[in-house]
């Protein structure tokens, strides 16, 4: 059985029992859509999403809006946060849900994510093959805190992120080394969004 004979279908539910997602599918997505390419493009700029969903706890309205945005049908995603918010997911992204990192296009974490080495990282040849990983915090703010340079930051910029889990500079550290393989992380806070690159260098504040 392959990986993704392993993966877990889209199930039926009943939009009664579901909290909404976009108020505007179309538009709304759209707009997410633009402000995870701002954040990825500008690493480490804050970007407030205007219109985000109010999806089932833990999922963050930030979190909630780029997951709508970025999944479908043909993208597994894996989560820590529980029945009711994967089935919102499966109801109005329509996306499979894989059973470990190693099969997951998407991972969704609202607690301690797992180790940045169990995810995919792609390879040499196809670099995009690699997972992204939403992670929950609990603020994003510019001007002080971690220290990021590299592509898209002229000189250095200053981001402080509170909530991040113990030893994620290191594990980024370590993920950097694999380019242009690795792993891209998305930072979300309330209904903020910030991106981390495989490309951006992180130091402490």
């Amino acid at each position: 059985m392959s990986a993704r004979d392993r993966l877990r279908p889209p199930v039926a539910a009943t939009a009664g029992t579901l909290l909404p997602g976009f108020a505007d599918p179309v538009l709304d997505a759209q707009s997410a859509f633009r402000a995870v390419l701002e954040a990825m493009a500008r690493p480490g700029r804050v970007q407030r999403l205007p219109r985000p969903p109010a999806p089932p706890a833990p999922i963050l309205p930030a979190a909630g809006a780029v997951l709508l945005a970025l999944v479908d049908s043909a993208t597994p995603v894996l989560t820590d946060a529980g029945a009711e918010a994967e089935a919102w997911l499966r109801f109005h992204a329509g996306c499979p849900l894989a059973d470990g990192p190693a099969e997951a296009d998407f991972l969704l974490a609202t607690g301690t994510p797992p180790p940045l080495a169990a995810l995919r990282a792609g390879t040499d040849e196809d670099p995009q093959l690699s997972a992204t990983l939403i992670l929950q915090v609990q603020a994003l703010e510019e001007g002080s805190g971690w220290r990021l340079t590299g592509p898209g930051i002229e000189r250095e910029h200053r981001l402080r992120v509170a909530g991040a889990p113990p030893g994620f500079i290191a594990e980024r550290t370590a993920n950097a080394a694999l380019f242009p393989r690795g792993v891209d992380v998305i930072l979300c806070a309330g209904d903020r969004v910030a991106a981390l690159p495989r490309t951006t260098r992180i130091e402490e504040g």
